[in-house]
């Protein structure tokens, strides 16, 4: 395995190979696999889980990682092309991850959506500029569009608590935040659970439905794995028979860039918290996931998140395990 960017991207052999692997060094332990590897961990954006399932899942594996980040490594990072430096930072990215690559194995990349232009984000221009600068191994850890990791680690957390594929009911919510978040998580969640070949759901308010071209393509996968992909505003609705509910917050796209207008549709929409009452409808033992962090009384209400429904601990632990045999596949000796 050279790159780990997609789901879409690998075969679903591999996907469960890769599951069956994070299993196996959950029960049996490898702590010498990966003894002289290093992996280059570059976020320029900030994380609690992924920062820290990576190093922990390198050192279980017997190898280190080092973490660069502009805000607490370096002076000033450029990322911007065909800027003249003659500001505050004193790096451009050209150079800064051809470096950082060639003192690992293999590299992590962090990068959020600029959120500025949708097509510009959906085409991942500024992840696919930074990719074309590394020869070895590289892992998405969150583009514009995609969390491959977050995206692994759920897929076997629906496997661990038997929630069915097909026949599996799984709502993908959108819920209020005070911010305009990115589309990756929401984009490749929806992707994931009709991939597994669920029938999915996104609930989301007017205003805020996910691209076109992201319901086409989970459409596409539910399709291929016997699922399905619709949309509702309805909550009582949607929540109908459900195995699940995710809820993740996400910029409106009818104002992506417009951090004024998509303030103004959000602010009407604070009653858009997941609380005991949304699960009236669904199955008795729905249960709560969220990728964390996550904002206790705007996203979800408290009664939710500490009870038994909720899985987001089981969840973030599944993130170390899913990528240990991401690092395993590609920096093992069975490479």
């Amino acid at each position: 395995m050279k790159t780990f960017n997609d789901l879409a991207e690998l075969s679903n052999e591999e996907i469960s190979a890769l599951l069956e692997l994070a299993d196996r060094l959950d029960k049996h332990p490898e702590p010498h696999a990966l003894q002289g590897k290093v992996l280059s961990l570059l976020f320029l954006s900030p994380s609690l889980r992924t920062l820290a399932s990576f190093q922990a899942a390198m050192t279980r594996l017997g190898g280190g990682s080092f973490v660069i980040s502009p805000d607490m490594s370096i002076h000033g990072l450029e990322t911007r092309p065909g800027i003249v430096m003659d500001g505050a930072a004193a790096e451009h990215i050209n150079e800064a991850i051809p470096v950082i690559a060639s003192y690992g194995d293999a590299i992590g990349i962090r990068a959020f959506a600029e959120r500025k232009n949708l097509e510009h984000d959906m085409a991942e221009t500024e992840f696919n500029a930074m990719t074309s600068l590394i020869d070895t191994p590289w892992i998405n850890m969150e583009s514009a569009m995609n969390h491959p990791c977050q995206n692994l680690a759920d897929w076997k957390t629906l496997d661990d608590l038997d929630v069915p594929a097909n026949g599996g009911k799984f709502v993908l919510s959108w819920a209020f935040h005070p911010k305009a978040l990115p589309l990756a998580v929401p984009a490749s969640t929806l992707y994931t659970a009709a991939r597994r070949g669920m029938d999915v759901t996104v609930l989301r308010p007017e205003g805020f439905e996910l691209p076109e071209p992201v319901m086409q393509r989970a459409r596409a996968a539910a399709e291929a794995a016997g699922g399905s992909v619709q949309e509702s505003d309805d909550r009582a609705e949607a929540m109908q028979g459900a195995h699940v509910i995710y809820a993740k917050s996400w910029s409106s796209t009818r104002h992506y860039g417009d951090r004024i207008n998509d303030q103004k549709l959000r602010n009407g929409l604070v009653d858009w918290c997941v609380d005991e009452p949304w699960f009236d409808n669904a199955k008795e033992d729905c249960r709560f996931m969220h990728c964390l962090p996550v904002r206790r009384g705007v996203v979800v209400s408290d009664a939710v998140l500490d009870g038994p429904r909720s899985v987001v601990i089981h969840e973030a632990r599944n993130r170390m395990l899913a990528q240990m045999a991401v690092l395993h596949r590609m920096l093992g000796a069975g490479q």
